[in-house]
């Protein structure tokens, strides 16, 4: 391998010449071979027999470039970038300038590692809300409570909205009974919104045993095409009327519902959790804020590849995560409606901000001079065996070294910002209508990158590999698969 040149462009892009010797391409080729030959037929010879050069004459000598140059362009682009010291962050956009028995050469053009210049980091004030509980904030969280303990009581009076009634029904258009219009011993909730508009309002008022011809008609955007938009007559009858019947609140109710003895323990546990994430919630919106103020004081300039990069692994991981419930992932892109370019859209604003804090607090540890020492690693081991309930030595073998170190120094980083930084007063807010259930059914904010903690199933950190220059955005990350180069020879045909 040889860097014939290295050429540093604007935004912190830089082009490599490199070139592969004729022996690394005549390597290259023999592993082509004979990774190919099995699926290639040629008249007189067994499937997988013939030998290369009788190929070579049939299909031409190039008949093994193009699997050979994309076998071999991604390590030669890793040799070059670490001969080169060059820091990437990116898949290097990649052409392929000449290939022959002598060899072949690429230009590869890459991102790396901005400059940044620091402004202010130390001594910053940022708002934080004060953190309040009130009494009615409790009934809030003890709502799910009385809901699980809430029972439905059969009633002998006529039914009102929030009743759920037991109905047989079946409906008839140009009185003809039409398919999926019958049901029976149904239970309904009379203001739920389940069936079509005007069919709960009209069982309203009824008691048990009332027989009744609900006349609705269809929505015009129905999904049933033969009912849409259409009249029909619902024959109903009611066989129960059920009212919810919600328990007493009392210290039997909490026995009930919890390990606690009385209402009053209850309820102080129900307070003090809300307390207790209400404050971390705004502690971590006043270090969102204050790494806000950081990325905003410095000066950078950041390739667009960087974070297109850094949103092509958020989309990696949310794939994946999708994949673990047993969804396959393109099934799940259909059901939803979205593309894979929506997606990545949608993470590219939240991959420009992590590219931007990461950027920072890499940049403060550097400042000061921050190190990680091997105490550090074993004490972050020992606490994410803690929190995942395995061997420190597995917590070891799942998350590299490097990861851990980059992770660690981040955190040092930032808990430098925080450390001397001042809460000021959080601004007024604008009256809201309070939401009816508990704030703990509420997904937390985190904060972008306190500590860049990573979860232990996170893969290692790598640079990335090579990557065709008209591959698609959505390809799998260099480790996992070689992307192709640009086509170079037709490829033989092959035996299925």
């Amino acid at each position: 391998m040889n860097v014939k040149s290295v050429e540093k462009l604007e935004k912190s892009m830089v082009a490599l010449t490199i070139e592969a010797s004729a022996e690394e391409f005549e390597a290259a080729i023999e592993k082509a071979y004979r990774k190919q030959r099995g699926r290639i037929a040629i008249p007189g010879f067994r499937k997988g027999k013939a030998p290369r050069k009788i190929i070579e004459t049939m299909y031409g000598a190039e008949i093994f470039y193009e699997d050979a140059i994309n076998d071999l362009y991604p390590d030669l682009f890793a040799q070059a970038a670490e001969q080169e010291k060059l820091d990437t962050v990116a898949y290097p956009e990649v052409e392929l300038l000449e290939a022959n028995k002598e060899g072949f050469s690429f230009k590869a053009t890459v991102a790396v590692r901005p400059e940044v210049k620091l402004g202010k980091y130390k001594g910053l004030t940022a708002p934080k809300d004060a953190v309040k509980v009130t009494d009615k904030d409790i009934d809030g969280e003890l709502r799910p409570y009385i809901q699980r303990a809430t029972r439905m009581v059969d009633v002998e009076r006529k039914s009102k909205k929030g009743d759920t009634v037991t109905i047989d029904f079946e409906g008839f258009m140009d009185d003809k009974a039409f398919e999926g219009g019958k049901g029976e011993n149904y239970d309904l909730e009379l203001g739920s919104g389940s069936f079509i508009p005007g069919f709960e309002d009209q069982l309203v008022g009824l008691k048990p045993g009332a027989e009744k011809d609900v006349k609705v008609t269809f929505p015009e955007e129905y999904q049933a095409e033969e009912l849409a938009g259409k009249p029909a007559v619902f024959k109903v009858k009611v066989h129960a009327v059920k009212e919810k019947q919600e328990p007493t609140l009392d210290d039997e109710f909490a026995k009930d519902v919890s390990e606690f003895e009385t209402l009053a323990e209850l309820r102080k546990d129900l307070g003090d959790k809300l307390t207790e994430r209400r404050e971390r919630q705004a502690q971590n919106a006043f270090e969102e804020a204050l790494l806000d103020q950081v990325t905003e004081n410095m000066t950078v300039e950041i390739p667009e590849a960087m974070v297109n990069f850094r949103a092509q692994q958020m989309l990696d991981d949310y794939a994946q995560r999708i994949t673990s419930q047993s969804i396959p992932f393109e099934q799940y892109l259909a059901m939803t409606g979205l593309t894979v370019d929506m997606l990545k859209l949608q993470a590219s604003e939240g991959a420009a901000r992590q590219v931007k804090t990461d950027l920072a607090l890499r940049a403060i540890a550097e400042a000061e001079k921050i190190e990680i020492t091997e105490a550090d690693i074993d004490a972050e081991c020992a606490r994410l065996a803690e929190q995942y309930q395995m061997p420190a030595e597995k917590v070891k073998e799942i998350v590299p070294v490097s990861e851990l170190t980059r992770d660690l120094s981040n955190q040092k980083a930032a808990d430098v910002i925080f450390s001397s930084a001042k809460a000021g007063k959080a601004p007024a807010k604008k009256a809201a209508a309070k939401k009816a259930e508990p704030e703990a059914a509420a997904e937390e904010k985190k904060p972008a990158k306190k500590a860049a903690s990573k979860k232990t199933e996170a893969k290692a950190e790598e640079k990335p590999a090579a990557k065709k220059t008209t591959a698609k955005k959505a390809e799998p990350k260099a480790e996992e698969k070689k992307p192709a180069a640009k086509k170079t020879t037709k490829k033989a045909k092959s035996e299925e």
